[in-house]
């Protein structure tokens, strides 16, 4: 859906007056700088390499981590989900999943087990907030995969409702292995990149680190108080 903007510039003038100074109307150039230690970092690694940074940086935020083929993705999922007690179960509406041979799982396995699977369906409104608050696992796939913090990022739309990652009780991210970057020096790269090539990037993309995490000013930490108690990682080595 397109929307129409309306009143925009007397909306910036009235800015750039109680600024007091004209509306800057240019094009800011971006400015060359000497130095970029922030490209530096992890520079040479390879995904190999990257997916041993994540799996220690995974111990220190509360994460499990597994990796696997697409062969054996179907089994690894289905044990990390038994592992978290089954359903209910809420997805992404998402070609991949079917891609990568989880139908049968989504499909048949899990209800054969009394799991309620519920995938998500942009014309029910918020009857999709209501299964993922009621789910005990939300599983999405990360678009690009942050190896340096550990940190899964997620583009929304219509078929990919952000809720699935923070509402239920756990969480699973499944990560293609080609997904991994050193940090988000060039993650941002990627996302400049897809605008450039498509003519648009998500308007609402999700940074997530492990499970929900807060410290007090005594620096204690407690796990699950604002999301999921917990979460896995799955990278597919789909290289």
């Amino acid at each position: 859906m397109t929307g129409t903007i309306q009143n925009r510039d007397s909306f910036l003038n009235q800015i750039a007056s109680q600024l007091g100074r004209p509306r800057i109307s240019t094009k800011v150039e971006r400015p060359t700088w000497k130095f970029r230690p922030q490209d530096e970092v992890l520079k040479d690694a390879t995904q190999d390499e990257l997916l041993e940074v994540l799996t220690e940086q995974c111990k220190k935020i509360h994460t499990s981590i597994y990796s696997t083929d697409l062969k054996e993705l179907r089994s690894t999922l289905n044990e990390v989900v038994s592992n978290y007690g089954g359903g209910p179960i809420v997805t992404w509406k998402d070609e991949r999943f079917s891609k990568w041979g989880l139908d049968s799982l989504m499909k048949k396995e899990w209800p054969s087990k009394d799991y309620d699977v519920y995938e998500w369906d942009h014309t029910k409104g918020s009857e999709n907030i209501t299964k993922a608050e009621k789910a005990n696992v939300g599983i999405t796939i990360s678009e690009i995969t942050l190896a340096e913090s550990g940190t899964v990022v997620l583009f929304s739309d219509q078929d990919k409702g952000r809720t699935v990652s923070f509402l239920p009780a756990t969480y699973i991210a499944l990560i293609p292995k080609s997904s991994l970057v050193p940090r988000m020096t060039q993650a941002a790269q990627k996302m400049r990149e897809i605008h450039e090539k498509t003519g648009h990037v998500a308007s609402c993309i999700n940074f997530i680190t492990g499970p929900s995490n807060s410290a007090d000013i005594e620096l204690n930490l407690v796990v699950g108080v604002h999301g999921p108690v917990k979460a896995s990682y799955i990278v597919i080595n789909d290289l």
